[in-house]
């Protein structure tokens, strides 16, 4: 393996990478005192006890320690990824006592909820893809939709499509029993997200769901259209089978994710391009909606719309694009983006109702007082286009990430002209998604923010900060907050971490795998992540082309660190142009000053998906690096040679 050296002495310590060390020994530390008082000994999280007494699944309860892993992968301590397999298991023993989790998996809910929790599997295995359950559990997880299980037949493979919008351990959960009477009155953290149907007489908006009769017609029209048949958001499934292939390269999950995502591109090609979000069990697009093609259970009517549909296309097109190099496969997501955006217009947020308002933090503070800015439509319905919001950068951003080509990365250009703020702005937050800093990171590749690594590890610093202040004046019982509390507290923040350390956004929230340019090991530890001490900076990012800056902080030892191309070694490094110190450091004993630092630059071919960069003490280096993307099968293998 070519072994790099790091030469140039580390006279100007930058602030980034203090910054970034402290943000991950910070966060390294404040898992304990989450722990110490939301968990029982055991990882268990402190909660009412006996069964829960609704359909709603377990990813609240996951989603409370998914990004363990993840900021043990960036270089975070060995216990993170301990306590993140503890937690997991611990989580899946309560779950099984709510009853929710079967044979370790949801016994049937749907695939947007599911692939919330399941991101926190996908990071466990890619964390350390040789631990023998985790192989064991992600063979058996994918073989309930490989109908490997004949507890669960969740796949019709004559017409390629699962049964049902509710799936998982136990099959098909048809959403109501045949004599069950079904109601969906109103509720008010659900009126937001508007009606399932528009096209019901009488009931025009969700205030109407208070009467009974109405709940109880709504219901049965839910009941006669949600309960069978496929829907577009199952596309989040795909994750859950690229995992069990990117962990055995076993062809049989890359032809069941090509057959099953071919069948939804033939329907949206029949559909002007638009993903149709239903199809009946006879495989018929709108059998159960008297022909629609929207209106099924987290379609494009309520409650989420493009919020989930984009999600599902791009995790379904990027999986399928890093098996092939098919292009059709990143267009299927480009077309749902490019069909809201041809209905986009400008409009005032602080005046229209937005499903997803508590999202556009970073737009409405970046606003100022003028709030007008370009929405897109999020939800279709019997009314037309309707919920307009701004469009998620994460989106474009997500699948320029993925291919590294113009189209996309012009299509965050379009967006940025279109929008009426300064894209510059870093406005301190830290939501669900742990995402919505794109804007910014986005004009700092241009050239355009230089402050903005520092600004955002500020920012990530004070969000750490703030949750750990608010877990020491939490005085409320764990038995008796919402499903959410934990989520609202954890605090793990990743994003200015992927940004700046892999030069990649955030990974998707709801069923994303970690996907970058750029993966980083321990060389002398042999583990995944930056080293200690080591910092790491990507200044620019280009389909063939990676600009990264490696800082060792330590002024005692050395340190190695392995560079991999891609977070799934799919993209291969060519040459490498290096800095390298030209005149003499430190200097004679006795002086006061050290020489003027005198920089040159080597040049070294690599050729591999692998190089090693070794840091002596008090030593940075600035790598450019030629990058060949999508050579190599996607694999979560770790490296071969140290």
């Amino acid at each position: 393996m070519t072994v790099i050296e790091a030469t140039v002495p580390l006279v100007e310590t930058p602030a980034w990478a203090v910054l970034e060390r402290q943000l991950i020994k910070t966060m390294e530390d404040a898992v304990h005192p989450f722990l110490a008082k939301y968990t029982h000994p055991d990882g268990r999280l402190i909660w009412r006890d006996g069964l829960r007494h609704s359909r709603d699944g377990a990813d609240d309860f996951y989603e409370s320690f998914y990004n363990w892993p993840l900021l043990y992968l960036l270089g975070g301590g060995d216990h993170l990824l301990a306590l993140g397999q503890r937690q997991w298991e611990a989580t899946t023993e309560l779950m099984v006592e709510y009853g929710h989790v079967d044979k370790e998996y949801e016994i049937g809910y749907d695939q947007f909820h599911q692939s919330e929790s399941y991101i926190y599997f996908y990071l466990l295995c890619m964390a350390d893809p040789t631990h023998a359950e985790n192989v064991a559990r992600a063979r058996r997880f994918a073989g309930f939709y490989l109908n490997e299980d004949p507890d669960a037949l969740n796949y019709d493979p004559e017409h390629k499509i699962i049964k049902c919008a509710h799936n998982g351990s136990k099959g098909p959960r048809w959403l109501y029993e045949e004599d069950e009477e079904p109601s969906y009155g109103y509720s008010p953290g659900m009126a937001c997200y508007g009606l399932p149907y528009e096209d019901l007489e009488g009931i025009d908006e969700p205030a109407d769901l208070k009467d009974p009769a109405k709940a109880r017609r709504m219901g049965q029209a839910m009941k006669e259209r949600m309960t069978r048949g496929d829907c577009a958001t199952n596309l989040h499934v795909t994750s859950l089978i690229a995992n069990a292939f990117y962990l055995t390269g076993d062809d049989k999950y890359r032809a069941w994710l090509l057959e099953y995502v071919d069948a939804w591109i033939e329907r949206a090609a029949a559909n002007g391009g638009l993903l149709p979000d239903n199809v009946g069990l006879s495989g018929q697009v709108g059998e159960y909606m008297e022909g629609r093609w929207y209106g099924s259970m987290y379609g494009w009517t309520w409650p989420h719309g493009l919020y989930n549909i984009a999600m599902a296309a791009i995790l379904a097109g990027t999986h399928c694009y890093l098996l092939t190099g098919e292009e059709k496969y990143l267009e299927l997501p480009r077309t749902q983006l490019r069909k809201v955006l041809e209905q986009g217009k400008m409009a005032d947020l602080g005046q229209i109702e937005m499903s997803l308002g508590v999202h556009w933090i970073g737009q409405l503070t970046a606003l100022g007082d003028d709030k007008v800015s370009f929405v897109v439509p999020y939800c279709y319905g019997a009314k037309g286009w309707s919920d307009f919001q701004p469009l998620a950068a994460m989106y474009p951003a997500a699948l320029w990430n993925a291919s590294g080509a113009a189209v996309d990365w012009e299509m965050l250009e379009m967006l940025r002209a279109k929008e009426r703020y300064d894209w510059r702005t870093v406005v301190p937050f830290h939501n669900k998604e742990d995402a919505y800093h794109e804007p910014p990171w986005f004009c700092y590749l241009k050239g355009e923010n230089p402050d903005y690594p520092v600004q955002i590890l500020q920012a990530a610093l004070s969000q750490v900060y703030r949750r750990m202040e608010l877990i020491r004046r939490d005085e409320s019982d764990p038995r008796d907050n919402h499903i959410h509390w934990w989520q609202q507290l954890n605090p793990v923040t990743t994003e200015a971490l992927i940004q700046l350390t892999l030069g990649a956004p955030q990974l998707l929230y709801n069923g994303g795998i970690l996907m970058a340019p750029l993966r980083y090991f321990d060389a002398e530890r042999k583990r995944p992540g930056l080293p200690a001490d080591v910092a790491a900076l990507v200044e620019t990012v280009e389909r063939d082309r990676l600009v990264v800056h490696l800082v060792n902080l330590s002024a005692l030892d050395g340190r190695k660190v392995l560079l991999q191309a891609g977070t799934l070694a799919e993209h291969r490094f060519g040459e490498v142009v290096y800095s390298s110190l030209e005149s003499e450091y430190p200097g004679t004993v006795g002086s006061y000053a050290a020489p003027p630092v005198e920089q040159t630059t080597k040049r070294v071919a690599v050729n591999d998906a692998h190089f090693a960069v070794s840091l002596p003490p008090g030593t940075e280096i600035r790598l450019e690096i030629d990058l060949a993307r999508h050579i190599n099968a996607p694999t979560y293998d770790l490296p071969m040679a140290w």
